[in-house]
């Protein structure tokens, strides 16, 4: 199937490129392009996107609030959001994440990641540059305070009570940065026994995704953040 992906970046020059990189690809194919968040809302509907690769800053509506809606609207719960940044260092980031972004990519990462991370989002497998993602997680986080049990979500906590003995350790590898593959490794169980816990404890917690189940992971505290 072919992958139908939305640009919403307020550069259009820096659009143009994106298309061309995209439309070169055979799975893939862009379908529309929006200069800020409330066109990006509007055309992920209409067009039926998979995946946006949706800027931060746009002047109205920013990547953040149209990730916010994208997340919230039922009629678009196959829509993956992958946040474009100039900083990966970003608050902005980790905001997009809890607000249900599937991941974030630097603009200044090789086409190849690019193409890769659209293809990713897209499968819904795994997180974006997740070693990477995890850490700029924990930084933030920590940065929040991490003193203290009564800096994390009890509700998210609550919510951890509901998962098995061996969802919980999946849940933490995740949150690790593993892949499925590296899971099974450590746990000494099939990938595909993986992938069967990894997909309850979403289904349980509410989480769009992987990039969603590291933040739970981190927010309820079952996951300590550690700042190098």
């Amino acid at each position: 199937m072919t992958i139908r992906v939305l640009l919403a970046d307020d550069q259009a020059l820096l659009r143009s490129a994106f298309r061309v990189l995209v439309d070169s690809e055979p799975d893939m194919e862009v379908v529309g392009e929006a200069s800020d968040g409330a066109e990006a809302v509007r055309l992920a509907r209409e067009q039926r996107a998979d995946v946006v690769l949706m800027d931060i800053r746009m002047p109205g509506t920013d990547g953040l609030a149209a990730t916010r809606m994208i997340s919230a609207d039922p009629e678009l719960a196959g829509v993956r959001v992958v946040i474009l940044t100039t900083f990966e260092v970003d608050d902005y980031v980790v905001r997009s994440l809890r607000a249900g972004a599937s991941g974030f990519l630097g603009k200044g990462s090789e086409p190849e990641e690019m193409l890769n991370a659209i293809r990713i989002a897209a499968g819904g497998e795994a997180l974006l540059s997740p070693v990477a993602t995890k850490g700029l997680i924990a930084r933030f986080l920590a940065q929040e305070g991490t003193a203290g049990d009564g800096d994390r979500d009890p509700a998210r906590a609550e919510r951890l009570d509901s998962l098995t003995v061996r969802e919980r350790e999946v849940l933490v590898q995740v949150a690790g940065g593993h892949s499925n593959d590296e899971i099974a490794e450590r746990l000494q169980v099939s990938p595909l026994t993986v992938k069967t816990h990894v997909n309850r404890a979403m289904a349980k917690l509410g989480a769009r995704d992987r990039a969603q189940l590291v933040v739970t992971a981190y927010e309820s505290g079952l996951v300590r953040p550690r700042v190098e």
